[in-house]
């Protein structure tokens, strides 16, 4: 990994910063299985059904279970621990899936935390329609997650054995990768800021071509149809339940500068070397520039591709930019991946026991 520095904030290599966790962390405890269930967000009848799943620590034996090209191995419907560390909520990336996080959501809860995996409806696989109105999009997104944990929360099977800070506050983190780290960091407070956007992709689309492709026309798309006016945030809600983020690849040229510095939750920030969907110097790199509140820290991973952080489909999904189960020659993602999950355990072990 490499590591970037700037006065405000602390950057640490990542084998480095595993091993200093280990040694300042008692040992984690750790169940014997991820269990996994399919669970469903109440919503407005006249709105689409949305599900998240959801994998917790179960002492029932898991096995290798077929769901599509992302097989998962899981106890299902396996009976809950009684206790867990804390909430974890997963943000996917745009026309993606809920399940393709297996590896670090099957992590978390073999120790001891409950994860939520969460559907965007109207950004998935089966329907990207929300992008057709940029300052939804960019507000729902967010809303959706806050919903799963609003869902999870009234629940008293799950919000009963979940963990709580020393407000007497539930213990919940986030990971979202590429529009979901755009989501996560939203739920942290950062605004975006349409016109922001618009600019960028008018300045270097030849150096950000993919997703200049994919917002082509946004922040006028958005002052057409009543949006904000040039330069002003998009209304979008942060959740102060949400204490701390990882932001995987994430989308962070929108976002105004302010509202980034701002942040005040930890975050740990990851970028591929190579990734060209969203090209680190105009989105994770610049991200991490801007913080200036929050304990932050950058990886970026070297030879790695915008999709080293979701597992390997069993099929060739195709995307904006090419295939999701493509790695650049050389690059190893199950152990990239084994190594990332011990990472966010780290983190959130580290950054909730702390509250």
């Amino acid at each position: 990994m490499r590591a970037h520095s700037n006065p405000a904030f602390r950057v640490l290599p990542l084998v480095m910063a595993t091993a200093c966790l280990a040694l300042a962390l008692p040992p984690a405890a750790s169940a014997a299985e991820a269990g996994f269930r399919q669970m469903t967000v109440a919503r407005a009848a006249d709105e689409k059904p949305a599900h998240f799943a959801l994998y917790y620590p179960t002492a029932e034996l898991a096995r290798a279970i077929p769901m599509g090209p992302f097989p998962q191995t899981v106890a299902i419907n396996g009976a809950p621990e009684s206790k867990f560390k804390g909430l974890i909520v997963i943000s996917h990336g745009t026309a993606s899936t809920e399940l393709g996080f297996a590896t670090l959501a099957q992590a978390l809860a073999r120790h001891g935390y409950l994860v939520a995996s969460v559907e965007h409806v109207g950004d998935t696989w089966q329907d990207q329609s929300m992008r057709a109105t940029p300052g939804r999009y960019f507000a729902e997104r967010p809303r959706q997650v806050s919903r799963v944990i609003d869902t999870v929360l009234a629940d008293p099977l799950w919000s009963s054995r979940i963990g709580q800070g020393s407000d007497g506050r539930p213990l919940i983190g986030a990971i979202g990768h590429s529009a979901g780290g755009y989501t996560v960091l939203a739920l942290a407070g950062g605004k975006p800021v349409l016109s922001r956007l618009r600019a960028h992709c008018e300045a270097e689309a030849a150096l950000d071509p993919v997703l200049c492709g994919l917002s082509h026309g946004i922040g006028s798309a958005s002052a057409q149809a009543g949006g904000t006016a040039d330069g002003q945030e998009e209304p979008v809600q942060a959740d102060p339940r949400v204490r701390a983020v990882m932001a995987l690849a994430p989308m962070g040229v929108a976002f105004s500068p302010p509202s980034l510095a701002a942040i005040t939750v930890p975050v740990a920030l990851y970028a591929g070397e190579k990734d060209t969907f969203l090209v680190p110097r105009f989105h994770a790199l610049w991200v991490m520039q801007n913080m200036r509140g929050a304990t932050t820290t950058l990886q970026l991973v070297p030879n790695a591709g915008h999709y080293a952080f979701m597992n390997t489909p069993t099929v060739d999904l195709p995307s904006p930019d090419g295939s999701v189960a493509a790695d650049p020659a050389g690059f190893d993602r199950a152990a990239f991946l084994d190594r990332l999950a011990q990472e966010s355990v780290a983190f959130f072990d580290k950054n909730l026991r702390q509250q």
